[in-house]
């Protein structure tokens, strides 16, 4: 069974760093596109980034220039690393995976971790 774990989440103050793991347990991540999407209280789950299987990728403008996806073949997971952290980037952080979708649909992704917490705040 198809099993993704995110990790990382946290309490940071604004300007600060966090990165964000996702292990997947059942496949292998560089045979699928991997995104990562963001859900605030209140809000829709809206897209971050994405990595596609051959290694391009996407992000929402606004995270671009502070956010990077990555995946380490080795570990089988990917990462977002998150600089610069804003008060407005405070969501629960999904990893989702999909074998054929590439887009910022949440809707076509197929396969979902269980969320990690990043709160930005002073």
């Amino acid at each position: 069974q198809v099993q993704l774990v995110e990790s990382g989440g946290g309490l940071v103050q604004p300007g600060g760093s966090l990165r964000l793991s996702c292990a997947a347990s059942e496949f292998t991540f560089s045979t699928y596109t991997s995104s990562w999407f963001r859900q605030a209280p209140g809000k829709e789950r809206e897209f971050v980034s994405a990595i596609t299987r051959g290694g391009n990728t996407n992000y929402a403008d606004s995270v671009k220039g502070r956010f990077t996806i990555f995946r380490d073949r080795a570990k089988n997971t990917v990462y977002l690393q998150m600089n610069n952290l804003r008060p407005e980037d405070t969501a629960v952080y999904y990893c989702a995976a999909d074998r054929f979708y590439i887009g910022v649909e949440a809707r076509g992704y197929n396969y979902w971790g269980q969320g990690t917490q990043v709160t930005v705040s002073s």
